[in-house]
């Protein structure tokens, strides 16, 4: 982890309690962030996005027919995450279940509305708690009256203005990055973050904003919800940047495994984060014959790529998914010492990659720093592009634009 960074928040807590009277019947048997959307629940959306965002442990709050969320979630893994399930025993609010929380909330913790889905760079949000107060993530651009309003300056929350009161400035976009310490000013009972907590945070000067302009919507009215189911699963296929490892996002110093020998290319990181911030799928792909050869473990190539996330989330940063092949046809160790379709200039690991995640491939590209990378991504009917040393960030962004 780069030296004074906060440890990487991995928690990410969504509010799905609320009863959702504006949908009349369909609310009836159905929590909310359990109605279909694109053919599934709509929450189910919501976990798959904080999950592939590198967030581990995912701590649903329910309330309103609370069993059906126990039963379809609890003890589940998604993409790798924990899915628990904690069911308030009476309805106390977006603070009081958050307070009801306490004993299972991280020292920094994602919070998110479960009716909501905004499409922003999580870790951006999530890299700069402030002690004691958290980070609001900000949609401008929004028209209409339905919506409350946000009063923003010098990257400070200042303000909060009801609906309809006013027809500019950004609205809140629903999730937040916060530290446990706010938990302290919640009054017992039902008890509203958004009415009582958060305008104290800003008179404070401890509710810090970004704003974002992904795509956003709330599924609480049914004209919304209707749009949702419309509009939803296109934007849930993204273009994807494909990277190799070695010699593209560090220095190939030859069958690395170890931290201490890492060292990134110049704007490697600013490439991933520039990638997650425009909503595309980032991987890595790279092939690790030192495995084959005896010289390290799987289990280090595990520990490095955790190492890597966590660098990348101190700079707003994630990898989606990491993909390796640890044989080779002259390997020592037995059982690793094969063809493998995986091995680039093979296309496995792509395929693989492609099966799994729902990319846009015709707008997807990988770069390599060898042949057998640009063979790969051919091979899998991908562009490739070769880098050649200076900075990554350059050569990418106008490949993504």
């Amino acid at each position: 982890m780069t030296d004074g960074a906060a440890p990487m928040l991995t928690q990410a807590v969504f509010l799905v309690g609320g009863l959702g009277t504006r949908l009349k019947q369909l609310t009836q048997a159905t929590p909310k962030p359990m109605i279909a959307v694109a053919g599934r629940p709509f929450l189910d959306t919501l976990i798959e996005e904080a999950a592939r965002q590198g967030f581990t442990d995912i701590l649903l709050l329910g309330g309103y027919l609370g069993e059906q969320m126990t039963a379809r979630y609890d003890g589940k893994t998604v993409r790798g995450a924990r899915v628990r399930v904690l069911v308030e025993p009476a309805p106390l609010g977006t603070g009081g279940a958050l307070k009801f929380a306490l004993p299972h909330l991280a020292p920094r913790f994602l919070l998110a509305n479960g009716d909501t889905f905004f499409d922003i760079n999580l870790r951006a949000l999530a890299a700069d708690v402030p002690a004691g107060g958290g980070v609001m993530a900000l949609r401008g651009g929004v028209e209409g009256a339905r919506y409350a309003r946000v009063g923003f300056q010098d990257g400070l929350v200042r303000s909060f203005h009801a609906p309809g009161e006013h027809d500019h400035g950004p609205i809140n976009g629903g999730i937040y990055a916060l530290d446990r310490a706010i938990v302290a000013r919640i009054a017992d009972g039902p008890v509203s973050l958004e009415g009582a907590v958060f305008p104290e945070l800003a008179r404070e000067g401890l509710l810090r904003g970004q704003t974002f302009d992904g795509y956003f919507i709330d599924i609480g009215i049914p004209e919304d919800l209707e749009r949702a189911r419309a509009e939803l699963p296109a934007r849930l296929t993204r273009p994807a940047l494909f990277l190799d490892r070695d010699g593209v996002l560090n220095v190939d110093k030859g069958y690395l495994y170890r931290r201490e020998d890492f060292v990134w290319i110049e704007g490697a990181r600013e490439t991933v984060r520039l990638a997650n911030d425009r909503g595309w799928l980032v991987f890595v792909v790279t092939n690790q014959a030192g495995v084959a050869r005896g010289y390290y473990e799987e289990r280090d190539i595990a520990i490095l790529h955790t190492f890597l996330q966590q660098e990348l989330a101190a700079a707003g940063a994630h990898i989606d998914a990491f993909e390796y092949c640890p044989h080779h046809p002259d390997g020592t160790r037995p059982g690793y010492d094969r063809v493998c379709d995986r091995r680039k200039p093979g296309p496995g690991m792509i395929r693989d990659l492609l099966k799994a995640w729902p990319v846009d491939t015709a707008r997807s590209f990988l770069i390599g720093d060898m042949p057998h990378d640009i063979a790969a991504a051919d091979a899998a009917g991908l562009r490739g592009h070769r880098f050649t040393g200076g900075s990554l960030l350059e050569m990418v962004k106008p490949l993504i634009g």
